[in-house]
């Protein structure tokens, strides 16, 4: 298989390394500071940065601006999945950094269902305008009072009434609800509670600023509120939307569910990727610049042995990810389900080992502040339950590896006979 970067990606990589160096590393104090002395002097911490909105025009007339989406007419800068990998993975370094790209998640995951799913008024409405980075948007599935790792269990009600569909529900840990940006809600939820188990479930365009909707609060992850982008509860009563709102047809959500999460999960995984890099980056340049009992850090035993299995561990998850990634381009996203499920699980947890080593070789510091690595061990961690937990794809894993063998086992259980 042939992981070789086109061109233009090489292009794009030289030229975003060189953005990352000039305008992002360089901020990353001062974004924290912005978003502290919102809420300090103006009393709210969720107004979106100037910091942000000033470096989006520069990335753009820089040519780095939705390079997430592929075979899109409305945005042809889109590259495969596999010429993007390196550079989401750059992206991922610094946790707000995709945004300035018009690469953050949730908007990418939102945007690839509406060109995919949506009508040509939703994309006139919806998706140009995130195209643009005049809007944001949120991904509403998750609830408080069902396990909704299994997704037949969500009760939020689209019933239809008339000309409309209105909706019912509780939602939580909805990112970028809390953003004044956020303009459009892609909700999922019951049209048809009778139907077969996969039947159910639609999808369905909300408009943020329709009546009966409340952001009940935000939610912190490990005490972080992640403002102003956040994590909300949200409680949706009695909202009516036209019924041209609802995305392909009723009792479709799964489908588009399958078709959203692919490729998000794979940009979750090579944006985690970047984290682990930058991760042992971190901790190299620690170890290399501390003396303890008379001798560098760096020349103990133990943390060759960390930086040496960090190695292994990272370039192993870039690779099962660049594979994931062509055959996604080649294949298609259903033919490369297992890889996709793999990855997910890979790329986060060696993240989080990663993580964890450079926070021990930082000592105190680095549950600070001082370092990224707190923020991001926090953020990575969240990743294990995102898109799926660990358990359900290690399940669907281990189901794809099992049907392999099924004819196998049947075969060798017939009897033995002799001509």
């Amino acid at each position: 298989m042939n992981f070789d970067y086109s061109d233009r990606c090489k292009e794009l990589q030289a030229r975003l390394l060189a953005f990352m160096d000039q305008h992002v590393y360089p901020n990353e104090t001062a974004f924290k500071q912005e978003v502290d002395r919102n809420g300090t002097h103006k009393g709210n911490r969720w107004i979106p940065t100037e910091l942000i909105e000033r470096l989006k025009p520069l990335a753009r007339e820089q040519g780095l601006w939705n390079l997430f989406l592929p075979k899109s007419v409305r945005a042809p800068e889109g590259l495969s999945n596999l010429d993007y990998a390196p550079l989401c993975e750059i992206m991922g370094r610094v946790g707000w950094a995709p945004e300035v790209f018009n690469c953050a998640a949730p908007d990418t995951g939102n945007m690839e269902t509406i060109e995919r799913y949506g009508s040509e008024e939703h994309k006139r409405t919806w998706l140009e305008p995130l195209l643009r980075g005049e809007i944001r948007s949120a991904f509403a599935m998750t609830e408080p009072a069902v396990a909704s790792s299994d997704a037949t269990n969500i009760e939020t009600s689209i019933a239809r009434e008339g000309d409309d569909y209105v909706i019912n529900g509780r939602k939580w840990w909805i990112s970028g609800a809390g953003d004044p940006r956020c303009k459009i809600f892609i909700v999922m939820g019951k049209t048809a509670p009778e139907a077969a188990r996969h039947a159910q479930q639609s999808m369905i365009l909300v408009p943020a600023d329709t009546p009966g909707i409340t952001i009940v609060r935000p939610l912190p992850v490990f005490g972080y509120d992640d403002a102003p982008h956040g994590h909300c509860e949200i409680l949706f009563e009695n909202v009516r939307v036209p019924a041209s709102s609802l995305l392909l047809g009723e009792g479709r959500g799964f489908e588009i569910a399958q078709g959203r999460l692919g490729p998000g999960r794979i940009h979750h995984c090579m944006r985690a990727i970047g984290v682990a890099e930058r991760a042992l980056e971190l901790m190299c340049l620690r170890l290399n610049s501390r003396v303890a009992f008379g001798k560098k850090i760096s020349d103990q035993g133990v943390w060759r042995e960390r930086i040496a299995e960090s190695r292994i561990q990272i370039d192993t998850a870039r690779l099962l990810t660049l594979k994931t990634a062509a055959l996604m381009d080649t294949v298609g996203n259903k033919h490369a389900q297992a890889e996709i499920a793999m990855i997910k699980v890979l790329a986060p947890n060696v993240a989080q080992q990663v993580l964890d080593w450079a926070i021990q070789a930082h000592g105190a510091a680095g549950v600070s502040d001082e370092f990224p690595l707190a923020y991001q061990w926090a953020g990575n961690r969240t990743l294990r339950l995102a898109d799926g937990p660990d358990e359900v794809h290690r399940n669907a894993i281990a189901k794809i590896e099992l049907a392999k063998h099924i004819k196998l086992g049947e075969d060798l259980s017939l009897p033995i006979t002799r001509s």
